[in-house]
C-alpha cells in the first residue's frame, strides 16, 4: 500500500535525520531494510517511532564480507540512505563509486550535518550546533533572553530528514527521464537554512530586525504569542490579518475597536500587556470554549499527551497505536493510493536469515555468515507481529 509500493530502500541504521527519512518513506509505502550493527542485537531502544514499518538485518560492516553482504543488498534496491561523516562510507568500502558499479540506478541519499564538503565537514555536532550556525536559532526566544532550543525539530527532522526525503524522491524522478541513479547530498545546515529563507530575505527588505521577541512572528507582536491563563495553562494565538485580529480582541473582551487603529511596532509591549491580563481571566479551557467558532486563529497549547486526543486529531486519525505504542499516523493522505498503518519497531537483527535468504544467500551461506560473526540475528519474535 501507498504511493511508494514496490520501491527498495536500504538504509543503514543511524540517528534522528536518516532514521526518520527512511520512516517517511516507508510510511509512504516503500519496502525498507535497516541495516544495524550486530553489537545492536539484544539491547533495547528508544526511537519505536523512528524505526517502524520496515525489517532490520545486523550486518559487520567493518569486515569485508559485510560490505560484500551490503552490496548484494544494493544490487536490486532503488534507494540507500546513509548517515555517516564523509568519507566513512568509501572507507568501508561502500561508497557511491562501489553501489553504482553494482547497480547504476541506485539513488544514494547522504546525511550530513555540516555536507560533504567544507572547513567544518568533519566537526562532530548536532541539531542544536547546525540549527545555530543557520541564524534560526538566534531568532527564537524572548527578548533579553537567551535563544530557546525548538527541540530537534529544524536541522535533524525538518531540515534534514524531510529534505532527504524530498531529495531521494526528485533523484527518482530523474532517473526515470536519465536511467541514471545519483548521489543527493543533503546537509543540516542547508536544510535548516533553506527553512529560513523568508526570513533571510525581509531582513535585507528592512522588514525583519535582529534580536527574538522583536518582529511579527517571533512573539514580539501582541497578536502572535503564547499567553498563560489562569490554570498555569497557555493559548497560542495567530491572529495576523485584520479580521482575525479583530475578532480575537472582542473575544478577549478588549476593546478591538480602538485596539485596531494603533498597531505601530512601539505600541506591542502596552498591547501584549492588555492582552496577557485579559487571558489570565479564565482557564485554558474557558477560552477554548469562547473562540469555538470564531475565526480569531486561536489554538490550546496542548502537551504530547494531549495532543492525539483532540477532537480534530482523533476525526482525521491522526495517531495510530502500533505495538502499543501510540504515535503519527503516516502522512500526508493519498486518494488512490492509501498508506497502511505503521508496523512496530523491528529489532535489530530480527529479520537477518530472511533479508539474506531474499538477497540469493543459501541456508549455508547464512549460517557461515553467522557463525562466523559477520551477521547477527535476534532471537525469535514474539507471537502476533503485526
Amino acid at each position: 500500500m501507498g504511493p511508494l509500493s514496490g520501491l527498495k530502500v536500504v538504509e543503514i541504521g543511524a540517528q534522528g535525520p536518516g532514521p526518520f527519512c527512511a520512516t517517511v518513506l516507508a510510511d509512504l509505502g516503500a519496502r525498507v531494510v535497516r541495516v544495524d550493527r550486530p553489537s545492536d542485537v539484544g539491547q533495547p531502544f528508544h526511537d519505536v517511532a523512528l524505526r517502524r514499518s520496515r525489517r532490520s538485518v545486523a550486518v559487520d560492516l567493518k569486515s569485508p564480507e559485510g560490505a560484500s553482504v551490503v552490496l548484494r543488498l544494493v544490487e536490486d534496491a532503488d534507494v540507500l540512505i546513509e548517515g555517516f561523516r564523509p568519507g566513512v562510507m568509501e572507507r568501508l568500502g561502500l561508497g557511491p563509486e562501489e553501489c553504482h558499479a553494482r547497480n547504476p540506478r541506485l539513488v544514494y541519499g547522504r546525511m550530513t550535518g555540516w555536507g560533504q564538503d567544507g572547513p567544518w565537514a568533519q566537526v562532530a555536532g548536532h541539531d542544536i550546533n547546525y540549527t545555530a550556525l543557520s541564524g534560526a536559532l538566534a531568532a527564537i526566544g524572548r527578548p533579553g533572553g537567551g535563544p530557546v532550543v525548538p527541540l530537534n525539530l529544524v536541522a535533524d527532522f525538518g531540515g534534514g530528514g524531510m529534505l532527504l526525503a524530498v531529495g531521494v524522491l526528485a533523484a527518482l524522478l530523474a532517473r526515470g527521464t536519465t536511467g541514471r541513479g545519483q548521489v543527493v547530498d543533503a546537509a543540516m545546515i542547508d536544510g535548516a537554512a533553506q527553512l529560513m529563507g523568508i526570513f533571510y530575505g525581509m531582513r535585507q527588505q528592512g522588514l525583519w530586525s535582529v534580536g527574538p521577541g522583536t518582529n511579527w512572528l517571533d512573539g514580539g507582536a501582541d497578536f502572535y504569542d503564547t499567553y498563560e491563563t489562569a490554570d498555569g495553562r497557555y493559548i497560542a494565538l495567530g491572529a495576523i490579518e485584520h479580521p482575525f485580529r479583530h475578532a480575537l480582541y472582542a473575544t478577549l473582551g478588549l476593546d478591538a475597536d480602538a485596539l485596531m487603529q494603533d498597531v505601530r511596532v512601539d505600541t506591542w509591549p502596552e498591547r501584549k500587556k492588555l492582552v496577557a491580563d485579559a487571558v489570565r481571566r479564565r482557564t485554558r479551557d474557558e477560552w477554548c470554549e469562547l473562540f469555538e467558532g470564531v475565526d480569531a486563529c486561536f489554538a490550546p497549547v496542548l502537551t504530547v499527551d494531549e495532543a492525539p486526543h483532540h477532537p480534530q486529531y482523533a476525526q482525521r486519525g491522526s495517531f495510530v497505536e502500533s505495538d502499543g505504542v501510540l504515535q503519527p499516523a503516516p502522512a500526508p493522505r493519498f486518494q488512490d493510493t492509501p498508506c497502511a498503518p505503521p508496523t512496530r519497531a523491528a529489532r535489530p537483527g530480527e529479520d537477518s536469515q530472511a533479508v539474506l535468504t531474499e538477497a540469493g544467500y543459501s541456508a549455508d551461506d547464512v549460517e557461515a555468515l553467522l557463525t562466523a560473526g559477520v551477521v547477527a540475528t535476534a532471537v525469535p519474535a514474539p507471537a502476533g507481529r503485526d
